[in-house]
């Protein structure tokens, strides 16, 4: 099993998560994270670091978002590893509860 970051992360991109990871398995896109599934460990440390509750351990990621599976195993795939905590955008605050942000996603 692996760790799965949702929807609530599009547009907030908050890195805590990041500095916790023990292996790297973050990725980083212009307003998303990712977890690569071959890095992570599920350590499950990430989980509790994440401000908007955007991550989940696989099996227990929402029925309307089991399609972010997928795509954190795709994007792990082409985006750069990220290793050090940034700042948070700064309307992050306005954009952790907004639904249905998928469109917003920038590859």
């Amino acid at each position: 099993m692996t760790y799965v970051v949702t929807e609530a992360c599009i547009k907030c991109k908050h890195t805590d998560c990041v500095d916790v990871c023990p292996v790297d398995a973050f990725r980083e896109g212009p307003n998303f994270l990712v977890i690569d599934p071959g890095e992570c460990i599920d350590c499950t440390l990430c989980v509790a670091e994440c401000p908007v509750d955007a991550i989940y351990a696989e099996d227990d990621v929402p029925v309307d978002q089991r399609h972010f599976i997928a795509l954190n195993e795709e994007l792990a795939k082409v985006w750069i590893p990220i290793v050090e905590v940034k700042p948070a955008p700064p309307d992050a605050g306005v954009w952790a509860k907004v639904k249905d942000k998928l469109g917003l996603l920038e590859r």
